[in-house]
């Protein structure tokens, strides 16, 4: 291998120099060029930004994927740039069991019944779940590992460049120094004084130059928080659509039970001292959430509510709605409090209360 000697030793002597000048600096044995204040600001903001993106993506990352081993060999995949094998959700795995065991059982046994429906609603909440992952990491989790592994060595790469720009402007200022000095005692002209000067002009420069390339850099942070506002926005968007999602899930699944039961003749486990789940977690009565607020809801009389998300409606008894949509709603007698029903010009049909923001 063909090595430069000269220019490997003269390396060594420039990182040598400058080690020895940010030696002198921690000790207060050497001066220290301070950088313009702006400037200064810029690089804290940016340490902050990087600091907290990087816990932000960490915890989000435990929260869509709590299992370590999963996480590990999701960064594996991303730094091989291969693309991960589909994962099934531990809801689609409990859901399967629950359908592999109902054929076990007698699928036309009532337990039998019970785990089919159970297991399918198991495995659509698995999909869901599935689908907010994914829109989780292409919206929010990309673009933050994106601005780490991207924008942000950059920034650190012409910061390190800059660091070593001004170690090099205070070498020339203190070497000037003293060729002053010698010059003084010696009471004659020095070429080293001029050899001195030129250099800490030609240092000046490259460390202006510096300074403004990290400048520029570091502005553009600005930049990465209006760009992580709008992934944050969406990433709240996916969470608000998927725990509706989830909820309407959950809703079903309970008139389903419902239904089944009195199909059977049988009374609803609630009535025989089994706690509902379902009941627990939604309770009857008006909701209190972010979309209904603390309203009561109209026993009678129609009154306006703005759409939150967008509704495909399951079948001819229920109104789809479109986000941002106003709508007529009310109640009726005897009616599951979890529903209004909607109207919308000539159209009519039950709607989701947690759809819903109600005005007053």
């Amino acid at each position: 291998m063909d090595f430069n000697v000269k220019k490997l030793a003269s390396d060594a002597g420039v990182f040598f120099t400058r080690a020895v000048q940010f030696t002198e600096e921690k000790l207060g044995q050497a001066e220290k060029t301070e950088l313009d204040p702006h400037l200064d600001n810029l690089i804290s903001r940016g340490d902050s930004t990087k600091n907290w993106t990087e816990k932000i993506l960490r915890q989000t990352e435990v929260l869509l994927q709590p299992n370590p081993s999963a996480r590990i060999e999701e960064f594996i995949y991303d730094k091989l740039d291969k693309k991960l094998p589909s994962r099934t959700t531990n809801s689609e795995l409990l859901g399967q069991y629950m359908l592999d065991a109902a054929k076990e059982f007698g699928p036309e046994s009532p337990y039998g019944k019970t785990l089919i429906t159970v297991g399918e609603y198991q495995k659509k909440l698995g999909g869901a779940e599935r689908e907010f992952l994914q829109t989780a990491a292409v919206t929010f989790l990309s673009p933050l590992r994106n601005f780490l592994e991207g924008d942000w060595r950059t920034i650190s790469k012409e910061r390190r460049l800059l660091e070593n720009r001004r170690l090099d402007l205070d070498i020339c200022k203190a070497r000037l120094k003293k060729a002053k000095q010698a010059e003084a005692k010696a009471a004659l002209l020095s070429e080293e004084v001029d050899k001195a000067e030129h250099e800490l002009r030609v240092a000046q420069t490259e460390f202006d130059r510096q300074a403004e390339v990290t400048r520029l850099l570091l502005e553009g942070i600005s930049s990465t928080h209006l760009n992580h506002l709008r992934c944050l926005q969406d990433f709240a968007e996916a969470q608000a659509t998927f725990y509706a999602q989830i909820h309407h899930y959950m809703q079903d699944l309970q008139r389903e039970l419902h239904r089944c039961a009195n199909a059977a003749g049988a009374p609803h486990p609630s009535g025989a001292g089994c706690p509902d789940p379902v009941s627990s977690a939604f309770p009857s009565g008006p909701v209190s959430t972010g979309a209904a607020g603390s309203d009561q809801l109209p026993v009678t009389g129609a009154r306006k509510a703005k759409v939150l998300y967008d509704y495909d409606a399951h079948d001819t008894s229920e109104l789809s709605l479109l986000a941002d949509e106003l709508i007529s709603v009310y109640t009726v007698p005897g009616m599951d409090p979890d529903w209004l029903i909607g109207e919308r010009g000539n159209e009519k049909g039950k709607v989701p209360v947690t759809y819903l923001e109600l005005l007053s």
